[in-house]
């Protein structure tokens, strides 16, 4: 248990539910976009809510202060977030319900993408991906 705990870092004091797994095979940067991507997607992040600073999540997931410069960068470019030097960073409001839906498709695609790239490193056939898949669907329904 502790060397699996020496591989994760949880981000809890920026009180944003990101994990990042040094094992995986998808970089850093992209599994930290990815996980607020889904968080704004979700609706669990909200227009105007103030994201932890740079220096503060990076120290949460015990990670270099570049990765997540990288992040917020990528997040930025793609309109979803807002970095005011010396203010903070916050969530933008998304243009409109069309572009909030196309969010959460790009996010299910990158979502599915590392998750074929991984299966098919562990040499597994689509078949035992998707039992695997709906198996995890059934368990996961919420009440």
């Amino acid at each position: 248990m502790k060397r699996q705990q020496a591989h994760r870092a949880i981000a809890k004091a920026s009180s944003l539910p990101i994990e990042v797994d040094f094992r995986e095979a998808v970089p850093l940067t992209e599994q930290i976009r990815n996980q607020i991507r889904a968080l704004i997607a979700r609706g669990k992040l909200q227009p105007g809510d103030q994201l932890p600073t740079v220096r503060q999540l990076a120290a949460d997931l015990r990670v270099n202060f570049n990765t997540v410069a990288r992040a917020y960068r990528m997040l930025e470019k793609e309109a979803l977030i807002s970095v005011r030097h010396g203010r903070g960073t916050f969530v933008l409001a998304p243009v409109s319900e069309a572009s909030k839906e196309a969010l959460k498709r790009e996010t299910l695609h990158s979502l599915a993408h590392h998750l074929v790239q991984q299966a098919r490193a562990l040499g597994l056939s689509e078949h035992e991906v998707m039992a695997a898949l709906r198996r995890a669907w059934q368990e996961d329904e919420p009440p």
